[in-house]
């Protein structure tokens, strides 16, 4: 596996109206941590530019085959790099070639060289795409082993309505990564995740709270679904939509969010309490707003009191859960997250800098595992990557 272990996707691009959606699959790649490289059809290229998917990817993208003056058999080294070669969209014409063994540009010499995983996502005009010779050649290359990501039925760009349209993005990008391995390891599992801050109220429109995004928990509850786990996810205020298959319990104090994880925890195998929990509220919200005048002393003078430690609560309840916490800090970050894995009675603690530079409100993360045989560290990667990596290390040490 290349580039410092994440897995690659090379996707080719044909020419279709339907290459606007691959920008979309680059991108839900790259959030659960993949690394993709484009190959463009000349063809493709009337539709794009080749500059749009460069600017994505963050790769060169290659058209023709001699491209690269420093490798003349390109289409070998990236048949090499693939993990998962994609053909996204792919037309009837280069599946017809494909399925005949048809090697003429650098799309099709590569997925005649690779021995990857393919994967195909046709679109097409519903007469070509139904075509006898069309299923024909799609069926060819099922039994060769190819993935075949069927179009779907409706409005075409030509102005016909049938089947022929390319498949949906986030369909695709589960198609590519079970091909990659990406398993549903957790099946017949329950996990419960914690996630976002809590607001605690000062009067009806001041709260106490902190910056957490929720986007870390989101990313962990997301892939625990995404491997086979019926999840539950309670999350504080946050700017984001429900999960799709997860159940989604929204809250906004700290008492509230240990009430809604108290329902749940009896019955889940892993808990992962990834919510910036805050640690004091106001004792006595007001019932009306205070005044900056008026009431200036008892807002200088705002008695608080201990929100309830819903980690450690929870973890000294546990008989076979598994038990997570996250650990944000802005100095000593390993040495402060031992410490709580030791006070909580937590199975893991994740620990992550969230000063400059840090977690809160980025897309991604750089994370140590600390647990009680050891410390995992982890790179700067995707939240996305970091859920799997967490999940990753919690089965294995099973």
């Amino acid at each position: 596996m290349s580039d410092s272990n994440r897995p690659t996707v090379v996707i080719g691009v044909t020419g279709c109206v339907a290459i606007y959606k691959t920008c979309e699959v680059i991108r839900l790649l790259q959030k659960r941590g993949v690394r993709a490289k484009v190959i463009m059809t000349q063809h493709a290229c009337g539709f794009i530019d080749p500059t749009m998917f460069r600017s994505l990817t963050r790769e060169p993208v290659a058209v023709g085959l001699f491209d690269d003056p420093s490798d003349p058999i390109h289409h070998i080294s990236l048949a090499k790099e693939a993990d998962v070669f994609a053909i996204v969209p792919c037309t009837v014409n280069v599946i017809a070639k494909i399925a005949c063994g048809i090697a003429d540009d650098l799309l099709t010499t590569t997925a005649l060289a690779t021995i990857a995983p393919i994967v195909i996502a046709p679109a097409a005009n519903v007469n070509m795409y139904e075509a006898r010779v069309s299923k024909e050649n799609r069926d060819r290359l099922r039994a060769r082993g190819v993935r075949m990501v069927e179009a779907e039925s409706g409005y075409l760009a030509c102005g016909d309505e049938g089947r022929g349209r390319m498949a949906e993005p986030a369909d695709i990008v589960e198609a590519i990564c079970a091909e990659l391995g990406m398993s549903r390891d957790l099946e017949g599992k329950k996990v419960l995740v914690t996630a976002g801050p809590t607001v605690e109220p000062v009067d009806p429109v001041r709260y106490l709270s902190n910056r957490s995004s929720g986007k870390m928990g989101f990313e962990i509850a997301k892939a625990a679904a995404r491997r086979g786990a019926e999840v539950f996810l309670v999350t504080g205020p946050v700017a984001l939509g429900d999960p799709a298959g997860v159940e989604t319990v929204r809250v906004e104090t700290a008492c509230e969010m240990l009430d809604a994880v108290e329902r749940r925890f009896e019955e889940v195998d892993i808990a992962v309490f990834a919510a910036a929990v805050a640690d004091m509220r106001p004792a006595t919200p007001a019932s009306r707003k205070l005044k900056k005048g008026s009431d200036a002393d008892a807002l200088a003078r705002i008695e608080l009191v201990e929100n309830p430690d819903i980690l450690a609560t929870m973890a000294h309840r546990k008989s076979r859960q598994v038990v997570v916490g996250f650990a944000a800090e802005t100095d000593d970050v390993v040495e402060n997250a031992r410490r709580k894995l030791r006070s909580k009675g937590a199975d893991y603690i994740v620990a992550n800098f969230v000063g400059e530079g840090g977690a809160f409100d980025a897309d991604d993360n750089e994370v140590v595992v600390v647990g009680a045989d050891g410390d995992r560290s982890y790179p700067r990667l995707p939240k996305a990557a970091v859920a799997d990596a967490l999940f990753d290390c919690i089965l294995g040490d099973r």
